[in-house]
């Protein structure tokens, strides 16, 4: 039920009276419609900021010096200032899938994925760990790995899921110069991916 098709029945009361009562009723209806996510329910932790969209259904928190950017093909992206290849983007496609699980089991899925879609035919993928997760219901596959060509290497982590109908990706990454610097900061961002009911 949208709340522009409330019809409200007020008692004669001023105009900012009747709007003050209209937005604690549109507030108390939203809060019951639109699921609590869990990240910003747990806070977010010490410099990282949390991105939620609620009409795509998903949410993950990125580092907070990070600037957001239009990256193509993908529906939001962050990156960091002065290291651009530092970075986390999501997209998502239209599937007929209601769960990961539906793809294969995760040692299937996640080679299949570096090969025929995440690299290149002249890179080469590197898998160092694979990890399941259910958060809220919800089954998710999270890999690290690296793509490595002739001039230049990237290091990864990939989130992906499963939900109202759409096959989400999350990935970040940085130079592989600088993965041991960065990893466990980047593994924050993937961990906190999570797809939402709309």
């Amino acid at each position: 039920m949208a709340v522009s098709s409330l019809s409200l029945s007020l008692p004669s009361t001023s105009l900012s009276e009747r709007r003050r009562l209209l937005l604690l009723g549109a507030g108390a209806l939203a809060s019951t419609i639109i699921p609590v996510n869990s990240v910003l329910a747990e806070g977010t932790p010490a410099n990282y900021d949390s991105f939620t969209d609620l009409s795509d259904g998903y949410s993950y928190i990125y580092p907070s010096d990070w600037r957001e950017y239009d990256y193509r093909g993908h529906d939001s992206a962050f990156k960091d200032r002065y290291l651009q290849l530092q970075n986390v983007r999501v997209s998502f496609i239209p599937t007929d899938k209601s769960d990961i699980h539906d793809m294969g089991p995760i040692n299937k899925v996640v080679p299949y994925l570096l090969k025929n879609v995440l690299a290149t035919p002249t890179q080469v993928a590197d898998i160092f760990d694979m990890q399941e997760r259910t958060t809220d219901g919800k089954n998710y596959y999270t890999f690290e790995y690296t793509l490595t060509s002739k001039n230049f290497s990237r290091a990864a982590f990939t989130t992906i899921a499963v939900a109202n109908g759409r096959y989400y990706t999350l990935i970040v990454g940085a130079n592989e110069r600088r993965w041991r610097r960065v990893r466990d900061k980047l593994k924050i961002v993937a961990d906190s991916f999570k797809v939402l009911d709309i």
